[in-house]
């Protein structure tokens, strides 16, 4: 039996948010293990609040706003507009960590895609080797009849299920701890995605100095399990 469009769609938003996607989403905590190692998270009360405070206030909210946007320029065919957000989202990464973390994503992505769908060609040529994975992640949900709000979903969702498992390995959290965390969060991601949708261009600011502090002394941490 031929499955519906919607099924379609649905199984494509499966694949590009798992966490068996091949972009190395799993290298990254984003500063957690810089907070954890200092001892300013150690439950997981308080890896929930911090994740909350991020989708609310900090730099993925913002992230998901410039994904609804080249989400846009891939319906209008706009190249330009895409390449500008593209450079707009590199210029936003507060550290050199969280820029080559989403560079590497995005480049992994884009080859990937390449090799799953050519016809996305002028679409990743358009932003070039250093595309962000939020731009290449719209480029994927676009194309494939993902709607916006289901692919910012996905997009969410995959980003705190990731963060979500690094507080599992370092506070350390039990699994069905992780679960329930991811489990309050939902509530949350729903209200980023929505407003992801509604932001106006100005505005488009986060405050998230915690996050960038704890990224740039990751680099000074005497041990580390992860790159960000």
């Amino acid at each position: 039996m031929a499955l519906t469009s919607n099924s379609q769609s649905l199984l494509r938003l499966l694949q590009l948010a798992s966490p068996a996607l091949p972009v190395g989403a799993y290298s990254y905590s984003e500063g957690l293990e810089t907070l954890i190692q200092a001892g300013r998270l150690t439950t997981a009360h308080d890896l929930a609040h911090w994740l909350e405070q991020e989708l609310q206030v900090g730099a993925i909210r913002l992230e998901a706003a410039v994904m609804a946007r080249a989400y846009r320029c891939i319906e209008r065919q706009d190249e330009a507009g895409l390449s500008y957000w593209n450079d707009w989202l590199s210029a936003f990464r507060e550290t050199a960590e969280l820029r080559e973390q989403s560079w590497q994503m995005g480049r992994s992505l884009s080859r990937l895609l390449l090799e799953l769908d050519p016809t996305l060609s002028p679409w990743i040529h358009a932003c070039g080797e250093r595309c962000n994975f939020a731009i290449a992640f719209a480029m994927a949900a676009a194309h494939w009849h993902i709607d916006d709000k289901s692919a910012l979903l996905g997009y969410l969702q995959s980003w705190a299920a990731n963060l979500v498992g690094a507080g599992v390995k370092l506070i350390p959290l039990g699994q069905t701890a992780g679960q329930t965390l991811l489990l309050r969060l939902y509530s949350t991601i729903e209200i980023a995605a929505e407003d992801a949708l509604t932001l106006t261009d100005a505005d488009l600011g986060s405050c998230g100095w915690g996050v960038a502090i704890a990224s740039m002394a990751h680099e000074t941490l005497y041990s580390r399990l992860f790159r960000s």
